[in-house]
């Protein structure tokens, strides 16, 4: 299994927009397509300031590479990232594994 690290950061004035944004065009369709979503999360008052972590389970990059193809191909997609790219500043993603000697408490889904 690997997880997909994906970190945000939204321009300040545009965070409560984007938030709204991605709630009402990109998470029903997101979901839809990658399923396993691990966590959606926003930052808080400490460290860097105005990003947002989401991290999705996939079972390998084939896995990951399937399923980000069917979102991209979706027109739904294509509305949210209309309405939501020009909210962002930065785009970070990671691809973790967990260590030898920690099994993930999470199951995937089909």
């Amino acid at each position: 299994m690997i997880f997909d690290h994906r970190t945000y950061t939204v321009h300040p004035h545009r965070f409560g927009e984007f938030l709204k944004i991605y709630e009402e065009l990109g998470f029903e369709v997101q979901t839809k397509h990658l399923g396993n979503l691990v966590g959606w999360y926003t930052s808080m008052d400490i460290g860097e300031l105005h990003q947002v972590v989401h991290i999705w389970a996939y079972k390998d990059l084939q896995d990951r590479a399937e399923k980000r193809a069917k979102l991209a191909a979706d027109p739904a997609w294509g509305k949210y990232l209309a309405a939501g790219l020009p909210c962002l500043q930065k785009m970070e993603n990671k691809i973790l594994s967990a260590a030898p000697f920690y099994k993930p408490d999470f199951e995937l889904k089909d």
